[in-house]
């Protein structure tokens, strides 16, 4: 299936796994919105896409609060006129993150934005896909969704097997209607999450994990597939990292 004239909304658009999401998506002649919480990283994502005929349109976002992420996707609708494909990669972590130093105010922010925000996005565009019976849902989690390690914490880990669960169960209730849900888990990625870290990361190690485009690789290739076939799940991980 070609991208020619569909459309994307990416949140956490601004930098990171997003930022390569739609630019990745755009460079296939997808029309994109991305969206975030800080308005310059976004326009600093949209001017690397130099289409003057289909420019990548820019909205700031709080996944954290309900309200924005409804005016969010009234501006997306206006603008693109119909969403079809949205990719929830909004995310962060903390450096305190073990259950001995984790806050409750950090637990409550990383859930609200990690979960909440996705599923606030994804129930805003669930009519508007059942409707034309077609849509592509893909979530950016983590392996941390997955396998319960100690480097994430537990906060983060809690809040990615949430969204896991998330994605799964709308497949399974949307599947009749054609709307088809990736839950994509990555391992370590090169991203200013790393930054969060309670360890320094080195330049070498961030050098040979993956990078933000082999992501966006992976959701163009699902992203491009028929209506008839949707990618469950997928596990993407360094070479290096170890996985089982």
């Amino acid at each position: 299936m070609t991208l020619e004239g569909r459309t994307a909304l990416v949140t956490g658009g601004g930098t990171g796994i997003g930022a390569a999401v739609a630019l990745a998506l755009a460079g296939r002649g997808c029309r994109v919105a991305i969206a975030g919480r800080r308005e310059q990283p976004l326009r600093e994502t949209a001017s690397r896409h130099t289409s003057a005929e289909n420019p990548i349109l820019v909205q700031p976002v709080d996944v954290a609060d309900r309200a924005s992420i409804a005016a969010l996707f009234d501006w997306a609708r206006r603008e693109l006129g119909r969403i079809d494909i949205l990719v929830n990669s909004a995310g962060v972590n903390v450096p305190r993150r073990s259950a001995a130093e984790l806050s409750p105010d950090d637990w409550d922010r990383m859930l609200r934005i990690n979960v909440t925000g996705a599923w606030d996005a994804i129930r805003a565009v669930l009519p508007e896909m059942r409707e034309r019976r077609d849509g592509l849902i893909v979530n950016i989690g983590s392996i941390a969704g997955l396998r319960c390690g100690v480097i994430g914490g537990v906060a983060y880990n809690a809040s990615k097997h949430a969204m896991t669960a998330l994605g799964k169960t709308i497949a399974n209730e949307e599947r009749d209607n054609g709307i088809r849900v990736t839950n994509i888990y990555p391992g370590e990625v090169e991203t200013p999450i790393l930054n969060d870290r309670p360890q320094p990361v080195s330049a070498e190690h961030r050098a040979r994990i993956l990078q933000p485009e082999d992501i966006a690789a992976a959701v163009v290739m699902i992203a491009e597939l028929p209506p008839r076939a949707c990618v469950a799940e997928l596990v993407i991980k360094p070479t290096t990292q170890m996985y089982s």
